[in-house]
């Protein structure tokens, strides 16, 4: 489980025993917006501006560019510990192609998915305080009304190379969701609101503003047409040679 945190090309976007969670029987769709609030104004888009995640018990799936972080991913689908991950590289493999570049370790048509389950020692791990990657701390008697749900505050500790703490605050609401939630890098349910500090007075701030009831079906939750399994021995090596014939092309 790689302990980084990033939302929307910036570093966002797992804890406790993940039992079923069966408590958490939420049906429907959470919806962000996504604002800067620093002190150095911050232009986004509005194609960037919001995002949702749709939610069916431990089922969870979404599009949106703030939790999958990456344009060349289509969708990441949770169900439980199980998290599946669909990119379409389509359209970098062409461009390779027309450089002449042809590779070795994947010849089909860039849409792929890859698939991911945590065990318990990677969920156990999380709250295990740490001077360096990150650890989550669930902070006692804080909460926020937001979108019309009490929220909770989870505390996320964060080590640069030098092992100083940043820290990331976290509004999350544990009776949405998975009582794992891999898009917000671990956090219990369903993250609602925070401020990521990007630096240089730059700052964006997530806040979910409408929780809706309902509005989702199971085929929301299937996997797009097209996309074939890679196992993960053959997506490093993939991943490597993708990123070696990049660079080659920067330096050229």
């Amino acid at each position: 489980m790689k302990r980084i945190f990033t939302v929307a090309a910036l570093t966002v976007l797992m804890l406790g025993s993940l039992s079923v969670n069966a408590q958490n029987k939420f049906k429907g769709i959470v919806k962000y917006t996504i604002s800067s609030t620093g002190e150095v104004p911050i232009n986004i888009p509005a194609e960037s501006s919001t995002a949702e995640i749709k939610v069916m018990g431990e089922q969870m799936v979404t599009s949106s560019l703030l939790f999958t972080n990456s344009p060349m991913i289509n969708r990441i689908i949770q169900d439980g510990r199980k998290v599946t991950v669909c990119q379409d590289l389509s359209m970098l493999l062409a461009y390779l192609a027309a450089k002449d570049i042809e590779l070795t370790t994947y010849s089909g048509d860039g849409k792929i998915f890859v698939r991911h389950t945590y065990s318990q020692s990677d969920i156990d791990s999380l709250t295990i305080p740490v001077t360096e990657g990150y650890y989550i701390e669930y902070v006692a008697g804080e909460t926020k009304k937001i979108a019309g749900h009490e929220a909770k505050l989870a505390r996320l500790h964060m080590f640069d190379e030098e092992g100083k703490d940043n820290t990331l605050d976290i509004w999350y609401d544990d009776a949405i969701g998975p009582e794992v939630n891999n898009f917000a890098q671990g956090v219990k349910g369903m993250p609602l609101e925070f401020t990521q500090n990007l630096g240089e007075g730059r700052a964006i701030t997530v806040s979910a503003t409408e929780i809706v009831k309902g509005k989702v079906k199971d085929v929301d939750f299937l996997m797009p047409a097209g996309f074939k399994e890679m196992d993960k021995e053959t997506q490093e090596r993939f991943n490597e040679e993708l990123s070696e014939e990049m660079k080659y092309l920067q330096d050229e």
